[in-house]
């Protein structure tokens, strides 16, 4: 394995780590997690126990103490395990929803949830999109009023990653009618079975289908204000301070989902015949799988230096937005031709392709649209 610049052999001792974990416990069941469509709850707290769900916090509550290139190299074992499902699963987790308490939380509320979260006892999602709003968080309707103490949440979320089963959820909601745009967002945490939260319906995707995802309805929910995560009316600001994160370690898991989509067409297109000689030995074929080759290792030094460039406090956005268009549309592309260089074979379900290419259409959309992407980097242009 050639190794980066960029890691330490620390990192590398979690790759190794993360990649015996899959290979005993992730491909021998991943096809029952598809047809139930969810991680099971001890697979996650085996990943807590092992250290996997707090590589970037404080030691104190039981992380590593790492950076965002630990994750980076995390979220790229899991998209190599080729169930984009189970990595969505663990990376919401672990670096999309648990980071807003992380990163804004006061004391009181880092040593009630962090332990938990960390050794897997209580799986988080954060609730942001809304049917009508999402890279667009000024169009949020769901509202929070204040009643004294407390502050009494309507509305509704769509597309939530780990809807159904998580613990814990970051929910953002607008406290402030009057303010315009993405201004007076406030988060709140709120726990499974608070009275008037329920789970509206769990919904059926085209991919990530051992991932659970659901729409969230809030009724009249009171949330006692020691519940308010961060500043009130801040909550926009938190919100685009991990998108950094998010959109870096799904370039990531974008990128081991293209290594392994192109590991298994190699051993396929090198065994495979017709017209008397291996599908390797066509001129095109191994041309166009070289030419995309070269592409994902492009796309992997981007990721490895925008994270590096987070790593070190370094002003990133642009970077980081090009991370994620790029590899998002790289994934896609890759999946293209190597399902097609599978020929009728991936096109069924039995296939790894057939799953790997239905998995990676929605890294073009989920984390920031490549369109909302590319706005980022103009404006920084």
């Amino acid at each position: 394995m050639n190794k980066s610049i960029y890691f330490s052999e620390e990192h590398y001792l979690l790759q190794d780590q993360v990649r015996r974990f899959i290979e005993e416990k992730v491909l021998p069941h991943g096809d029952q997690w598809e047809k139930d469509g969810m991680v099971p709850r001890n697979i996650l707290k085996e990943m807590g126990d092992l250290g996997f769900f707090g590589i970037q916090y404080d030691a104190k509550y039981g992380g590593a103490d790492m950076s965002v290139l630990g994750s980076v190299l995390f979220a790229e074992e899991l998209g190599k395990s080729s169930y984009g499902g189970f990595a969505i699963t663990a990376l919401v987790h672990t670096d999309m929803a648990s980071p807003h308490l992380y990163n804004a939380g006061n004391s009181d509320q880092l040593s009630e949830y962090m332990p938990d979260i960390i050794a897997g006892n209580k799986i988080t999602a954060v609730a942001v999109t809304e049917p009508d709003a999402g890279s667009d968080v000024a169009g949020m309707k769901t509202r929070a009023v204040q009643d004294g103490d407390h502050w009494v949440l309507n509305g509704s979320k769509m597309f939530i990653t780990n809807g159904v089963n998580a613990d814990l959820y970051f929910v953002a909601a607008k406290t402030d009618s009057s303010a315009k745009g993405s201004r007076g967002v406030t988060i709140f945490i709120i726990e499974k079975g608070t009275e008037g939260f329920s789970v509206g319906r769990s919904l059926d995707k085209m991919g990530w289908r051992s991932s659970d995802t659901a729409e969230l309805v809030f009724d009249n929910v009171r949330i006692h204000k020691d519940q308010i995560l961060g500043e009130v009316n801040k909550g926009f600001y938190a919100i685009m301070k991990n998108f950094q994160n998010e959109r870096t370690v799904l370039g990531a898991q974008a990128i081991g989902e293209s290594e392994k989509a192109l590991e298994i067409t190699l051993d396929y297109v090198k065994s495979r015949s017709a017209f008397g000689a291996t599908l390797w030995d066509k001129q095109a074929i191994r041309q166009r799988l070289s030419k995309l080759q070269m592409e994902v290792a492009a796309g992997k030094q981007l990721l490895y230096h925008a994270a590096w460039l987070d790593a070190s406090g370094a002003e990133c956005v642009k970077e980081v937005s090009m991370v994620k268009a790029y590899c998002g549309e790289l994934v896609n592309r890759v999946m293209y031709d190597c399902q097609q260089f599978h020929g009728g074979f991936g096109y069924m379900k039995e296939a790894t392709i057939e799953r790997m290419v239905r998995d990676a259409r929605v890294q073009s959309i989920g984390g920031g649209a490549t369109e909302v992407m590319l706005e980022e980097i103009a404006k920084r242009s």
